[in-house]
């Protein structure tokens, strides 16, 4: 994969438009040197920022008409791909003129606009959202289905498990993640059936890549105890909103006790570099960008409120994966864990019948 990547911005994405992401793009240009960008939206309000960022002079500028706004349907956004900001840069990584994309705007028009543009890879019925966590161990956790599918069968778990390891490992640097399934209880008897069926076709998978550990309750996420969750996309993006709402509530709760009095103050100034830690590890823009797997191109969504150092950051998740050929490494897993699979099913023996 080309050591020094295009990422194609949405520029007019998220709350703060052209302004955030053109000074995201900057802090991720001052981090690597090598990342080249194309900007894609108004083309005047773009140039504006670039006049701020001297570094970033040498960006290609893609002028759009149109902007996608988070009202717009996908259906809606569809029909304007070649015109929007949002579709210019999806298509601009079909055709290969950028390593991947990244946009703040409509989760549900991104993944519309980037299912029909850059179709899902072959073996893979439905991309997934996938994101990383902060947790008490030592490495992020990686979960998907975060929204991309509000429904999904056995075979979408299963596909999600494969993809989650793969990005874990390449993301994280896990060299065997360990995979579990989200669930209202561990026991084996619980749980919906396409759970239970997606568990009981992991459990066959022997491979030293990652292992199934089975399910997980939405309490332990953030214990250190699994590398990956897998979940629809519906009950994931409960959790998600559940955990990140959890994480404001700690902080605003802790602001508040700290200046109830004067006695508080003080505690504070004794406890602020612990305080200071807190919130940097609960900051959402320390973990911003999410990834769609599944598809013949690499698009990555960010925060619709990132700041200009949360858009750096999901920059860097998207030069990353470019760099490590995310997409053919979940090609080669899925292949490998199909092909044991399958040789698993014709080893075992025929039951006779009487």
């Amino acid at each position: 994969m080309d050591e020094a990547p295009r990422i194609a911005l949405d520029a007019m994405g998220g709350d703060g438009g052209a302004a955030t992401m053109v000074a995201g793009a900057a802090i991720a240009r001052e981090r690597d040197s090598a990342i080249g960008f194309t900007l894609c939206g108004d083309e005047t309000a773009i140039r504006a920022e670039l006049q701020r960022y001297p570094i970033l002079a040498d960006s290609i500028v893609v002028h759009c008409d149109d902007v996608i706004t988070g009202d717009d349907k996908p259906s809606q956004a569809i029909r304007r791909t070649k015109t929007s900001s949002m579709g210019a840069a999806i298509l601009a990584v079909k055709a290969g003129e950028a390593a991947a994309a990244l946009s703040a705007g409509n989760t549900g028009a991104l993944m519309a606009i980037a299912k029909l543009s850059l179709r899902t890879m072959h073996g893979i019925d439905r991309p997934a959202l996938a994101a990383l966590l902060p947790t008490l161990g030592d490495n992020d956790l990686v979960m998907l289905d975060l929204g991309a599918n509000t429904d999904c069968d056995s075979r979408n778990l299963v596909e999600f498990a494969v993809m989650g390891a793969a990005y874990s490992r390449v993301a994280v640097g896990v060299q065997c993640p360990r995979v579990r399934l989200l669930n209202i209880g561990t026991e084996e008897l619980k749980g919906t059936g396409e759970l239970k069926e997606a568990a009981a076709e992991l459990r066959q998978q022997t491979s030293g890549e990652w292992r199934f550990d089975g399910f997980i309750e939405a309490d332990r996420l953030g214990r250190g105890e699994v590398d990956v969750v897998v979940s629809d996309g519906f009950s994931g993006n409960i959790a998600l909103k559940s955990i990140e709402g959890t994480a404001r509530f700690i902080t605003d709760l802790l602001k508040r006790a700290f200046s109830s009095s004067l006695r508080s103050k003080a505690g504070f100034l004794l406890s602020k570099p612990a305080f200071a830690l807190l919130r940097h590890h609960l900051d959402p823009n320390n973990h911003n960008g999410a990834v769609f797997l599944g598809l013949n191109g690499l698009v990555v969504k960010s925060h619709g409120g990132a700041d200009a150092n949360g858009v750096a950051n999901a920059i860097g998740v998207a030069v990353k994966i470019a760099r490590d050929d995310i997409t053919r490494r979940i090609t080669e897993d899925l292949e490998h864990f199909r092909s044991r699979l399958t040789q698993s099913n014709d080893s075992q023996p025929e039951s006779s019948v009487a």
